[in-house]
C-alpha cells in the first residue's frame, strides 16, 4: 500500500516526479485549492511538502494519519512545530538549497554596479547613447572580502575563482587551513574591511552580529569600495553607513530589509543598486528545495535518517534541562576564548548519567556557536558542521573518581592568530532544574546561575578592581543584579562575574577591560 503524500504548493514537480517514481508513494499536489479544503479531502495523507503555508493545529486536526510534515527550504516559523510533536509527527527542513542562488546574486549585483547595468538600460531605452557616461570598472585582479564563510560564503569564494581576485575570509568559525582549501586567506575583520575592493556580507542576524558593520570598519574602507548585503538588514548600522558612505564615496548593493513587504525603505537614500530581496528567488533553488524534500522523505523511511528533523524528542532518561546547560556553557565558553577567535578544537566531557548522551549533548552546543546550525538537528550534522569548518572535537572520557555527578565540562581552544592560542573552560551542572555554573577555567565553585546579560574580566589580583569595575559600569547607568570575585587555585588571578540589568556595550568592555590590564573581558547575554 502506498503513501499519500500532500503537496498544497507551488513547488517545482520534480518532488513528485521522484516520490512517485519511488513507487511507495501517491502524490497528490494542488496549489489552487484552499488548504483546509484540501486537507479536509485528503484525510488519509501520510505525509505534507509546504514552502510557506502555515501549518496550524486546524490543519493537523484534518490530517489525523500525518506522520511527517517537510518544509521545502530553511525557515519553518509557519509550522507549528510544539503541536506537531505532540501528535507524533516529525517536521523536516531543507537547508542550503538556495546557497547557490544567494552566491550568484551577490556576484550578479557586483558586475551589474560595476558595468552600471540598471541605469545604461534605462537610458538606452529611452532613445539615449551615454557610453561616457556609464564607464565601467573591471573585477578581475581586485580584492573581495566575504564575510561569513558557510554554505553561501563558501560558494561566493569558489564561483569568484574564476575572475582571479584575491580572496579574503573572516568567519570565527572556519579554520584557516580549511579556507586555503578554497584559496581565501583567514584575515580579521579590520583587516578584511581595510584592503578589501568589494565586501560581500553572508552571516546570520544574531546579537553578535547585529549592527557588526559599524562607522569603525566603514571608515576603514577604501574611497569607492563597495559593500554588498544579501545577509540579512540589521548587520549594518544603516546610520553609520549614511554618515561614512558619501565622504569615502563607497558603494552599497542592497537585497535585504527588516521587512519583506512593498513600501518605502530605509535605505532609499543610500542604495546604489536594490532588489526586493532576491536571493533564493531562482527556478534552480525551488527545483533544489523540491528535490531535497522528496530525497529526504525517502531516506527518512527507508534508512531512519532523521539528521534534518527539527521537532526531535529529547532522549529518554535525559532531564531537558542538560540541553540548556550544554548549550549556555558552549555560550560562554565560546566568549571567553574570543567570539572572533578561529576555533581549532572543542573537547566535552559528560560525567554521571550523562555520558550516554555525550553526542546529543554536542547538538546545542554547536546551535550555540552557529545560528547556521539549528538546535533540533542530530548529532552526525553536528560532527559533519565542525569538520566542514575544519574544527576537531572530542569527547573525552570521564574520570569517575572525581564524582562531578551530572556535570558537563565544555573546553574550547582557538587560534588568536598563528602563533598564539587562547584556552577556555567552563563546568556546569543541573540543580533542583536550575542551570548552574560551577567553573570557569581555574575559578571553581562559582555555583552562579548563568541567565540574563553578564560580564566577566580575568586579571592579576590585586586590591581595588572590582571597585574600578562597578564604578564604571554605574556611570553607563548600569545596575548590577549579582557579584562573584573568587580567585584562581593558587591565589593569583580573580575574575569577577556581575550580572547586570541591561546588554553592555562591547566597546565599554573593551576599554574597561584594558583599563584593569584584564587577561580576559567579556560580555555575553544567555
Amino acid at each position: 500500500m502506498t503513501k499519500k503524500i500532500l503537496i498544497p504548493t507551488k513547488l517545482d514537480t520534480v518532488a513528485a516526479d521522484l516520490l512517485q517514481a519511488n513507487g511507495h508513494y501517491t502524490v497528490v499536489q494542488d496549489a489552487k485549492t484552499d488548504l483546509l479544503a484540501l486537507c479536509q479531502a485528503h484525510a488519509d495523507s501520510y505525509g505534507l511538502i509546504v514552502r510557506s503555508e502555515k501549518i496550524t493545529t486546524e490543519v493537523l486536526d484534518l490530517l489525523p494519519q500525518l506522520k511527517v510534515v517537510i518544509r521545502a527550504g530553511a525557515g519553518y516559523n509557519t509550522i507549528d512545530t510544539r503541536a506537531c510533536r505532540q501528535r507524533g509527527i516529525d517536521v523536516m527542513n531543507t537547508p542550503g538549497a538556495n546557497a547557490n542562488a544567494v552566491a550568484e546574486e551577490a556576484i550578479a549585483l557586483l558586475l551589474a554596479d560595476l558595468r552600471h547595468l540598471a541605469p545604461a538600460d534605462a537610458s538606452t531605452r529611452a532613445g539615449g547613447w551615454e557610453k561616457s557616461a556609464f564607464m565601467g570598472r573591471e573585477l578581475t585582479g581586485k580584492t573581495v572580502g566575504i564575510v561569513g564563510l558557510g554554505a553561501i560564503g563558501k560558494l561566493v569564494a569558489r564561483r569568484l575563482a574564476g575572475f582571479e581576485v584575491k580572496r579574503l575570509g573572516f568567519d570565527p568559525l572556519v579554520a584557516p587551513d580549511r579556507a586555503a582549501e578554497w584559496d581565501v586567506e583567514m584575515v580579521d575583520l579590520p583587516t578584511l574591511f581595510s584592503q578589501s575592493d568589494f565586501v560581500t556580507l553572508h552571516l546570520p542576524e544574531n546579537a553578535d552580529t547585529r549592527g557588526l558593520v559599524n562607522a569603525d570598519l566603514l571608515e576603514r574602507m577604501k574611497p569607492g569600495a563597495t559593500l554588498i548585503n544579501c545577509a540579512r538588514a540589521g548587520i549594518i548600522n544603516e546610520d553609520d553607513l549614511r554618515r561614512v558612505k558619501a565622504a569615502r564615496q563607497l558603494r552599497f548593493l542592497n537585497d535585504v530589509y527588516e521587512k519583506d513587504a512593498p513600501g518605502p525603505k530605509s535605505v532609499a537614500d543610500i542604495a546604489d543598486l536594490m532588489a526586493p530581496h532576491l536571493g533564493a528567488n531562482t527556478f534552480e533553488a525551488n527545483a533544489n528545495a523540491a528535490r531535497r524534500a522528496a530525497e529526504q522523505l525517502i531516506e527518512y523511511d527507508e534508512r531512519g535518517i532523521v539528521s534534518y528533523v527539527v521537532n526531535r524528542d529529547v532522549p529518554a532518561g535525559l532531564d531537558e534541562a542538560f540541553g540548556e546547560l550544554a548549550y549556555i556553557l558552549a555560550r560562554l565558553c565560546r566568549a571567553l576564548v574570543g567570539k572572533r577567535t578561529q576555533l581549532k578544537l572543542i573537547e566535552t566531557s559528560c560525567y554521571g548519567s550523562l555520558e550516554p548522551f555525550a553526542r546529543w549533548l554536542l547538538v546545542p552546543m554547536v546551535a550555540a556557536l552557529s545560528d547556521d546550525f539549528d538546535r533540533s538537528m542530530d548529532d552526525q550534522a553536528a560532527v559533519r558542521f565542525l569538520k566542514d569548518r575544519g574544527i576537531d572535537y572530542e569527547n573525552r572520557e570521564v574520570d569517575s573518581s572525581k564524582k562531578f555527578t551530572n556535570s558537563i565540562t565544555v573546553d574550547m581552544t582557538g587560534s588568536v592568530d598563528a602563533e598564539t592560542l587562547r584556552h577556555a573552560s567552563v563546568r556546569g551542572t543541573v540543580a533542583e532544574g536550575v542551570v548552574m555554573i560551577s567553573r570557569i577555567n581555574d575559578f571553581d565553585k562559582l555555583y552562579f546561575e548563568p541567565v540574563g546579560h553578564l560580564v566577566a574580566f580575568i586579571y592579576e589580583d590585586r586590591p581595588g578592581v572590582l571597585s574600578q569595575i562597578t564604578t564604571t559600569l554605574a556611570a553607563a547607568g548600569i545596575n548590577i543584579d549579582d557579584v562573584r570575585n573568587p580567585h584562581d587555585s593558587k591565589g593569583q588571578k580573580s575574575i569577577a562575574i556581575l550580572k547586570i540589568n541591561q546588554p553592555v556595550n562591547e566597546a565599554l568592555v573593551t576599554e574597561l577591560g584594558a583599563r584593569i590590564g584584564a587577561l580576559a573581558s567579556v560580555a555575553v547575554s544567555l
